[in-house]
């Protein structure tokens, strides 16, 4: 069954409308027909188990057939990634979308050879947003992660935001693994962490100023194996292990 998005405030009533770029695949594409079965989802943990009403190339009418509200993850995964080269971030987004995380927050660190201007941030921004939108269509994910603008490391930290556990990969010999400090969290709250936040450098890593800086804010040094990881390898690691630490039905 083919599936769609639209931002929850057009997901009213009993009928939705798919109008610009999602008429365009739903009709021109993949030449949806009166009557076939399609899923909206809003991303905001509404589906909606639709029939088309009528498509054309500008709009397709859908009429709700049934709908499901699915729950927040127990658990959400803030992901802190410097921007790597290229377009590796666009494959970090989609797979942190299949991995269920709430937020990514693309980095701008010493060692991030991207230089973007005021418009070129807001550009990227919409963009990577894109990027998670097409990926939860693709996995069927009924929450959409938010893909902010990038911004600069220091301006993040300057922010002080907090979370209840924040970790990092690092070189350093003091790193530790993951689930050490999963399980101490767990043992002194008495409950699993319920926002966790990772940070990935870029190629080359952060500098030392950085992850002082990163670790001073509270984040955890963690280790990923004896292995020299690639940015995303490394983002997936983390995800892929707090996603069946923390979401899997045996957690």
């Amino acid at each position: 069954m083919h599936r769609f998005h639209l931002p929850p405030d057009q997901c009213h009533g009993p009928t939705l409308v798919l109008s610009g770029g999602e008429a365009h695949h739903a009709s021109r594409v993949l030449r949806v027909e009166p009557g076939e079965r399609v899923t909206v989802l809003d991303g905001a943990g509404g589906e909606f188990h639709c029939e088309v009403s009528s498509a054309d190339r500008r709009t397709v009418e859908l009429h709700v057939l049934d709908q499901t509200i699915h729950p927040p993850a127990r658990c959400q995964f803030t992901l802190l990634q410097a921007i790597p080269k290229g377009k590796i971030l666009e494959s970090i987004i989609e797979k942190a979308t299949e991995l269920g995380v709430h937020r990514i927050v693309p980095l701008l660190t010493e060692r991030v050879t991207a230089r973007l201007d005021d418009d070129s941030v807001a550009q990227k921004g919409t963009k990577w947003q894109h990027v998670a939108i097409e990926a939860s269509k693709q996995c069927g994910a009924a929450w959409l992660p938010k893909v902010e603008a990038p911004v600069a490391l220091k301006e993040f930290l300057a922010r002080k935001e907090m979370f209840e556990l924040a970790l990092v990969g690092a070189l350093q010999g003091d790193a530790r693994h993951p689930q050490e400090f999963l399980r101490e969290f767990e043992s002194g709250q008495g409950r699993q962490a319920r926002a966790v936040a990772v940070w990935i450098g870029p190629e080359g890593d952060f500098t030392l100023a950085e992850l002082q800086a990163i670790r001073s804010a509270g984040a955890k040094p963690i280790t990923l194996g004896k292995l020299v990881l690639r940015v995303e390898t490394a983002a997936i690691y983390c995800l892929s292990f707090l996603h069946y630490e923390l979401q899997s039905p045996r957690a």
